[in-house]
């Protein structure tokens, strides 16, 4: 990520110059500026390219004079209608215009400094890179820009709306290297004790292994992990933020951790199990977020578990027909291995309930293709107990742009979930899967207020977008903050 900078309207004398316009809006403050220092090439250069500053609208003009080797331009839309995600996503137009230039200037002294920060923002966002495995990408490849400089009016204002935007990209920037790691690399042990680095930022860690796992009763979680060499953890990180006073129940966020999902004895097709590597962003964002919260010092106390698991297929795994004891007590009958993730989450879910008794929790995991066939990749599905809680996590998806979608649960479901010989399946069979997946988690919540996000479509990326480059989204991280923000902070 290059560095930001929020600087004094003035023009540069080398470099790229950006220039967010709205729609139909006249050249003003240093973009008109620019325009009579390289005469008038820019306004000629924009008719020439019928430019509007329509949303979405483009245009580069090359070496226009004043020492500058580009000006773009990125519209905005009309101006009255800019909200935050629209500025982002000029920001992420920004990244890709200018990552071969070694330093610019976005020329944001008509935006109001919030505007200004959310820009920026998005050229953070989008300048997001994981290339820690490339060795031989040609220097001709490699994005160059080292600075952004964003001109705007009131400096003060913008850098103090940018710093708690600067940790949440952090935390963006943490899930989305989690996921993106090779599983041979981020096994569960390995990705427990890359949480350990959050306590630099204030964040308790605590690690559980297999054998304090066996003392709690976790055989739903065990279940998944025998068949793997590479042993389970779980790991609880608390956030204790909540000014003195005001301390209360904490809210609490729990993760899938599956750092490789073969479907164990239920074996995946090897066509695209590769992917199988991000079954574990449900986790990836809650630690992510976590590290957001932290290091924005936010007002509340959260906690973020996760349980991290590989699932692997071998003489010692659990097999179709196995019934496990879960740590609530309850048994279940396992009628497929590939459906894990639900497991993990409910011996999970019951120790977050035991030793927390949260105002509320919230689960985010990778947990069904079904969800994918239903809301395709544009929505998660949320499912929930709590109507509030459920409209909070809707309002902040669409504010933040990692839209939601509510899906129904209800009786009918659950009943799919029967077993002839124990308290309940992990498989309902075909029809509703990602619904019924969600029954069989309620049915360890104990009535408390609960959403699950299933992510299992928004959670990697196989194309560009506004403000994520292909691959991991770290989907989650954006509304869960904006949602403890807006509602739960002291």
């Amino acid at each position: 990520m290059p560095d930001i900078a929020f600087v004094k309207p003035a023009l540069p004398r080398s470099g790229a110059l950006v220039l967010p316009l709205a729609e139909e809006a006249p050249l003003a403050g240093l973009a008109k500026q620019a325009d009579e220092a390289t005469g008038g090439a820019i306004s000629r250069g924009l008719e020439a390219a019928k430019f509007k500053g329509r949303k979405g609208q483009a245009t580069t003009l090359w070496a226009p004079g004043a020492g500058l080797s580009k000006v773009v331009a990125i519209g905005l839309g009309k101006a009255a209608e800019l909200m935050a995600t629209g500025a982002e996503a000029a920001g992420g137009a920004t990244a890709g215009a200018i990552a071969q230039e070694r330093e610019a200037m976005v020329a944001a002294d008509g935006l109001a400094p919030a505007l200004a920060a959310s820009l920026a923002m998005g050229v953070a966002l989008k300048s997001y890179r994981f290339d820690r495995y490339r060795t031989m990408e040609k220097e001709e490849d490699k994005p160059k820009i080292e600075r952004v400089a964003v001109a705007v009016a009131d400096t003060a204002k913008a850098k103090a709306a940018f710093a708690p935007l600067q940790a949440v990209a952090d935390g963006v920037f943490l899930t989305r290297d989690l996921v993106s790691e090779p599983p041979n690399v981020l096994t569960p042990t390995d990705c427990a004790d890359r949480c350990r680095a959050l306590a630099k930022l204030g964040v308790e860690v605590e690690i559980l292994g297999p054998k304090e796992m066996k003392k709690l009763g976790f055989g739903a979680l065990l279940g998944v992990a025998q068949g793997s060499a590479q042993e389970p953890r779980m790991v609880v990180m608390k956030w204790m933020g909540a000014p003195k006073g005001k301390k209360g129940k904490p809210l609490a966020f729990i993760g899938k951790g599956v750092t490789f999902d073969t479907g164990g004895i239920s074996i995946k097709p090897a066509g695209g199990m590769e992917d199988m590597k991000w079954d574990m962003a449900g986790a990836g964002t809650v630690i992510g977020l976590m590290a957001a919260l932290a290091g924005r010092k936010a007002k509340a106390d959260v906690v973020g578990i996760v349980g991290l698991v590989e699932n692997m297929p071998s003489g010692t795994a659990q097999r179709p027909g196995d019934v496990v004891t879960s740590a609530s007590g309850q048994t279940i009958e396992v009628i497929n291995t590939d459906a894990e993730g639900r497991l993990v989450l409910a011996d999970v879910i019951h120790y977050c309930i035991e030793k927390f008794d949260p105002r509320f929790m919230v689960d985010l995991a990778t947990l069904t293709g079904a969800i994918i066939i239903a809301l395709g990749h544009e929505h998660a599905g949320l499912f929930s107990n709590d109507d509030t809680l459920a409209s909070r996590i809707e309002a902040a998806g669409r504010a933040t742009g990692e839209t939601a979608w509510r899906m129904p649960l209800g009786d009918a479901y659950d009943k799919q979930m029967k077993s002839d010989i124990a308290d309940m399946k992990n498989v309902g069979g075909r029809p509703g899967g990602s619904i019924t997946a969600a029954q069989f988690i309620q049915r360890f919540v104990q009535g408390r207020p609960w959403a699950h996000l299933d992510i299992a479509g928004t959670a990697w990326s196989s194309k560009d977008t506004a403000t994520t480059p292909k691959g991991a989204t770290a989907y989650g991280v954006r509304m869960l903050d904006r949602l403890v923000a807006e509602h739960y902070e002291g």
